[in-house]
């Protein structure tokens, strides 16, 4: 195995084959950051061709998600680029939350995504992503 870091801990205790050890830290961690599978991270992704659009609607996804009394336990976090802010000349934004997932939480995300799609946007695309396997 080649690594840049090899003192990191997960791969001292691969290469120790402690399995136990990094489980037991791993989710303590976890726990202490409110990660998942302590709470759900629900990312929403917006990419558009313009990028007056996707400023405007991300802070619009972020105002209606924000004063939903039923989200008042979810963190959420403002618009910001994604990581890797343009593929393919499409501009990416996103709005990470962190929470427990319910029915009633579904229901506003899917209540958001229907007054979005009402509007009939046409270079801005929006999809809600919970417990993602890639952030970027």
């Amino acid at each position: 195995m080649q690594s840049y870091n090899p003192e990191n801990f997960s791969i001292q205790c691969a290469k120790e084959q402690n399995y136990e050890k990094f489980y037991e830290t791993e989710i303590a961690l976890r726990k202490q950051l409110k990660y998942p599978p302590f709470c759900d991270i629900i990312v929403v992704n917006f990419n558009s061709l313009e990028e007056q659009e996707i400023k405007k609607w991300s802070q619009w996804v972020y105002e209606f998600l924000k004063n939903k009394p039923d989200l008042e336990p979810f963190r959420i976090f403002k618009p910001m680029p994604a990581p890797i802010d343009k593929i393919q000349n499409r501009i990416r934004y996103r709005i990470i939350m962190k929470g427990n997932m319910t029915e009633d939480a579904n229901q506003i995300f899917n209540e958001c995504l229907k007054e979005i799609y009402s509007k009939n946007l046409k270079t801005t695309r929006i999809t809600i992503d919970v417990n993602p396997n890639n952030m970027m």
